[in-house]
């Protein structure tokens, strides 16, 4: 296996979620279908850096945990904040965290797709994770005493 090849995601109104990755991660539209339709819809292609993200027409979906999380970097959070208020997306109350799991912004989209804005990496989770189980043995091991 090399990697992912691309995300697909379901769209009621592509025009308007190819405008929400543009604003928000400066994506760069490389095809639209138009009126044309080779795949099950009209579809859309974008680069988010290297990513492939398919956008293709049809009904938005139920809410649910299934996400996708973008790694921003810390300082640009406030500024990821600020254009999701602009582009009247619904921001969650994020859940604690310890600061060596880095921070994160969860949004729905207009199609109920939940993404993240993630300051962390596997790498720092796994440290994080690491730390804590260290902290619970130690914990314990007192306790014995």
């Amino acid at each position: 296996m090399k990697g992912i090849s691309h995300i697909t995601l379901i769209c009621k109104d592509i025009n308007k979620t190819a405008q929400l990755f543009n604003i928000l991660f400066d994506a760069i539209e490389v095809y639209s279908s138009d009126k044309k339709n080779f795949s099950v819809s009209k579809e859309k292609f974008l680069l988010v850096g290297d990513l492939w993200v398919a956008l293709m027409e049809g009904n938005p979906i139920e809410r649910s945990y299934n996400h996708i999380a973008f790694q921003v970097a810390e300082k640009d959070l406030s500024l990821f904040k600020a254009k999701l208020k602009a582009l009247e997306l619904e921001i969650l109350p994020g859940r604690p965290r310890h600061p060596l799991e880095g921070n994160s912004i969860y949004f729905y989209d207009y199609d109920n797709h939940l993404f993240e804005l993630h300051t962390g990496s596997l790498m720092t989770r796994l440290h994080y994770y690491q730390v804590v189980e260290h902290e619970m043995e130690s914990s314990l091991e007192k306790s014995r005493v």
